[in-house]
């Protein structure tokens, strides 16, 4: 046998002997059969026992600090990520919503619209004091910290935990982000977003943009978005104007708008008072405000809420004619002005406006008895005054409320504008040298047929036969006394003599529309058919104030974008629309209307005026259009039922039984002129008349020094009698040369005083040259004596006297004592 141990037959080697014992443990602790004893396994380490019970519970140090690394790390990555994938977005549309301002001339404010009441403003046109003020409540370190500073949010939210006041954890970077570009929601997403951009933002703006913006998108209450709107709304001052207490109250409104308006909530003042000096305290502490300015500091009381509409009133009809003003003219369109953020700085002088108000409302609002007198439901006024040396509107009437009555009655073209049209016709008439169908030169001295419903001659367009108001007859009458009493048969006449499209011309060269409806070339052009807006016609009067150069009325004096980019604006041309004389001429015979005619009550401005008064048909309009050499204002009372809008007649409106223009708005006009020019010198109008339309009388010919240089060429060129030697030896004496009463031989008295008693009572007859020819006798239509070039001074004297001096009581008076004598040579009062 081999000495090699026998293997078993399974192959196994052969089994080491082991104990009873460990075989009966191996038996009876199968549990423990995989641990090893310390003594068993001298060289391995101990196993910790396994925790039982609530240990379990408690996490160990090393989950804990895993957990953390691992949120740390899922938080850098989610940054990192969220870093480069969201990027600073555009601004959101409320953010960049801006009102438009509306400025009178002397920068106050008139009006704001558009559905954000916000105005943009650089930070150099906000108070230091206000940008220290929002500092002080908001975010005092916001020059040195970071866009995130977690002491803030810990501070913020302890602030308000203990019952300090809310004070948000967000700093300016942060607020001004959520303003600007992102919203108002309260989500975990709008947050993230919030953080991220805001970190963006600090490196790619400086500081001051930050806060310019923060100080423009934050909300102030009483709508108001932005420091600019906030410091109108509650001080009605610009926010470069704002004190130390106004900047700190409105920087208290920024923790809580609504809470914190005393006026708005008086119960909330005590905790308003607290916020105010928290934010002085605060201005103190980062020496943004001496200890001295602190204690001086008192709190200001904002003023009383507008909670009318912003329109209301006539600010509504002054920005619609405004917008209607830079849409015309090519200077914003509407969609441009939608987007509002535009400064528009008016002509308007809010004084001159606000005379005008009150004279409308003493002289019609306030006699209105809308409940016992039907026809005071139609009343409508408007009236415009334009600065007639520049062009410029200074105040504008459009009605009575602008929520109520949204028509503005100062630019509407649906009222005739009566009988102020009919100095366009005589400016038409000396413009054009214009006769009459005798063929006399038309001047205010000229006599026409005044007869009511007189048919025109010469005027090819079929029959026409004007009536005069109240169907009155006034017989042979000069112009002067024509336009003093407004008469329509001369005038009609008159259109004709010059030509209605030549008159129809010249309307519109002194400032009427091209377009203005029923401005049509017939004879009753002259009667104001025509249906011109207020604003037209005070432009067409400035024309004639301003010696008949027309500047076109503007609105607007400035326009900004963003306080700081000018619009540019059309240049102002101004040209002659007529001859001065034409315009001179036509002022001299209305300062007649307003001194003896239809016009008196507008003496009542204590001033050299000259206007017209106008009625449309049926008085369903009544007007007055008056300058004097400062200013030109036109005054228009209309008639319209307030339920159907159609036009109403106004008889026995304020309790009269006719309206007309020497009424109500020469009233008005008188009123407002008194007050617009109060404590401006008076000045008398510097006029250069046509020949012979000075107002005449009986001469005084002893002394040659009152003939005017100008006026040189018409005096008489014959012998110092007046006349020739016939018309010495039968007219009396030498001197005369055939005034009334010294009519020469008894053949031709009579004549001669008839023809002179037509003419001189008006300071026409018994001029240089004409007594010789009426006094003689001679035959009718005789040459030499009825007023040739050597006796008449003229050519058109002579041709005046040969027509109609010739002897006979008719030729005296149509022809010598009118015709011929009009375009004479006359005195200078």
């Amino acid at each position: 046998m081999s000495d090699e141990p026998q293997r078993s037959s399974r192959g196994e080697g052969p089994r080491e002997p082991h104990s009873a014992a460990s075989e009966a443990s191996s038996e009876t602790s199968p549990e423990t059969s995989d641990q090893v004893s310390p003594e068993a396994s001298p060289g391995a380490k101990p196993k910790r026992p396994r925790r039982t019970g609530w240990r379990r519970l408690i996490p160990t140090w090393r989950m804990v600090l895993g957990s953390f690394v691992i949120g740390v790390l899922l938080l850098v990555g989610l940054f990192v990520l969220g870093y480069y994938l969201v990027r600073i977005p555009a601004a959101n549309a409320t953010a960049i919503k801006e009102s438009n301002v509306y400025l009178y001339a002397d920068g106050s404010e008139l009006a704001r619209d558009g559905s954000v009441n916000r105005e943009i403003v650089p930070l150099s046109r906000i108070a230091k004091d206000a940008q220290h003020a929002a500092l002080a409540a908001e975010d005092r370190d916001f020059y040195t910290e970071s866009a995130i500073d977690p002491k803030a949010m810990v501070r913020g939210a302890w602030r308000t935990a203990t019952g300090k006041g809310k004070q948000s954890g967000s700093t300016i970077t942060q607020q001004y982000v959520k303003n600007y570009y992102l919203g108002q929601e309260q989500t975990l997403t709008r947050k993230a977003k919030e953080f991220i951009i805001a970190v963006k933002l600090d490196r790619e703006k400086n500081k001051d943009e930050i806060l310019e913006g923060y100080l423009n998108t934050s909300y102030f209450g009483r709508n108001a978005y932005g420091i600019q709107a906030a410091a109108q709304a509650y001080y009605g001052v610009e926010a470069k104007d704002l004190t130390v207490g106004q900047s700190a109250y409105l920087a208290s409104l920024l923790n809580a708008p609504s809470e914190y308006d005393v006026v708005a909530h008086p119960e909330n003042k005590p905790a308003a008072l607290s916020r105010w000096r928290y934010v002085l305290d605060g201005m103190v502490k980062m020496h943004w405000l001496s200890r001295a300015e602190r204690a001086k500091a008192t709190f200001p009381e904002p003023r009383r809420e507008m909670y009318a509409s912003s329109m209301s009133g006539q600010r509504g009809y002054l920005v619609a004619a405004i917008k209607d003003y830079l849409a015309a003219h090519d200077i914003l369109d509407e969609d441009s002005l939608a987007g509002g953020g535009y400064r528009i700085t008016t002509t308007l002088k809010k004084p001159a406006q606000d005379a005008l108000v009150k004279a409308v409302d003493d002289q019609v609002t306030s006699k209105l008895d809308k409940k016992n007198r039907k026809a005071d439901r139609y009343v409508r006024a408007g009236g415009v005054a334009i600065d007639p040396a520049t062009g410029r509107v200074v105040a504008m009437y459009g009605g009575i409320d602008y929520t109520k009555q949204y028509v503005n009655n100062a630019t509407r073209r649906d009222y005739q504008v009566g009988s102020t049209f009919k100095p366009f016709v005589f400016a038409a008439a000396v413009e054009s040298f214009a006769r009459t169908q005798d063929g006399d030169v038309i001047t205010p001295n000229t006599v026409y047929d005044g007869t009511n419903k007189r048919p025109v001659e010469g005027w090819s367009g079929g029959p026409y036969a004007p009536e005069n108001e109240d169907g009155r007859d006034y017989g042979p009458i000069p112009v002067r006394e024509a336009t003093d009493k407004s008469v329509n048969a001369v005038y009609a006449q008159m259109a004709v003599d010059v030509g209605p499209a030549k008159v129809k011309q010249t309307a519109i060269e002194l400032g009427l529309p091209q377009g203005t409806p029923e401005l049509n070339p017939y004879p009753s052009i002259a009667l104001g058919t025509a249906n011109a807006s207020v604003l037209d016609m005070a432009e067409a009067y400035a024309t004639l104030a301003n010696h008949g150069k027309r500047t076109p009325y503007t609105l607007v004096e400035k326009v900004t974008k963003g306080g700081t980019d000018d619009v540019d604006l059309p240049r102002q041309q101004t040209q002659q629309a007529v001859s001065r004389t034409a315009a001179d001429t036509t002022t001299a015979m209305l300062q007649s209307v307003v001194d003896n005619g239809t016009a008196t009550a507008a003496q009542a401005a204590g001033r050299p005026v000259a206007g017209k008064t106008g009625t449309a048909e049926e008085d369903q309009a009544a007007w007055f259009a008056g300058y004097t050499p400062d200013l030109a204002t036109v005054i228009a009372v209309m008639g319209q039922n307030p339920d159907t809008n159609t036009h109403e007649s106004l008889y026995y409106a304020l309790g009269l039984p006719r309206m007309n223009g020497g009424g109500a708005p020469a009233q008005i006009w008188a009123q407002f002129m008194e007050q617009a020019l109060r404590g401006k010198q008076a000045h008398s109008f510097d006029l250069r008349l046509q020949p012979g339309a000075e107002e005449t009388e009986e001469p005084d010919l002893d002394s040659d020094d009152d003939w005017g240089d100008e006026n040189e060429e018409y005096r008489q060129d014959g012998p110092t009698d007046g006349g020739s030697s016939q018309g010495g030896t039968d007219g009396g004496t030498t001197d005369t040369g055939g005034t009334a009463g010294t009519g020469g031989a008894t053949d031709g008295g009579d004549t001669t005083v008839g023809g002179l008693v037509a003419g001189d009572t008006r300071g026409i007859g018994g001029l240089t040259g004409i007594g010789g020819a009426t006094g003689t006798g001679g035959p009718e239509g005789t040459p030499d004596p009825g007023g040739t070039a050597d006796s008449g001074g003229t050519t058109d004297g002579g041709a005046g006297g040969a027509t109609g001096t010739g002897g006979t009581t008719d030729g005296g008076a149509t022809g010598g004592g009118a015709g011929g004598l009009g375009v004479l040579g006359t005195r200078r009062n």
